[in-house]
C-alpha cells in the first residue's frame, strides 16, 4: 500500500478524535433544561458516530483487500 493511504487514514483518525472531543466538551453544560433537551440529541449523535467509524473501518478493510 501506497504511503500516501496511510497519511488520509491518520488525517481521518485525527479528524475524528477531535470532532468526538468536541462535542463530549460541549455536553458539559449545566442548564437542566438543555440537559433535558439534548438527551436524545446525544443518543443519536453517538449512533452518527458509531455508525461513521465502523462504516470507515469496514470500507478500509475492503479497500485494502481489494488493492
Amino acid at each position: 500500500m501506497d504511503i500516501n493511504v496511510y497519511v488520509y487514514i491518520i488525517l481521518a483518525l485525527i479528524v475524528s478524535i477531535i470532532a468526538l472531543i468536541l462535542t463530549v466538551k460541549q455536553l458539559g453544560r449545566s442548564d437542566a433544561n438543555y440537559d433535558e433537551e439534548t438527551k436524545p440529541q446525544v443518543k443519536r449523535l453517538t449512533m452518527i458516530y458509531l455508525i461513521a467509524i465502523f462504516g470507515s473501518i469496514i470500507a478500509l478493510v475492503i479497500y485494502m483487500s481489494v488493492t
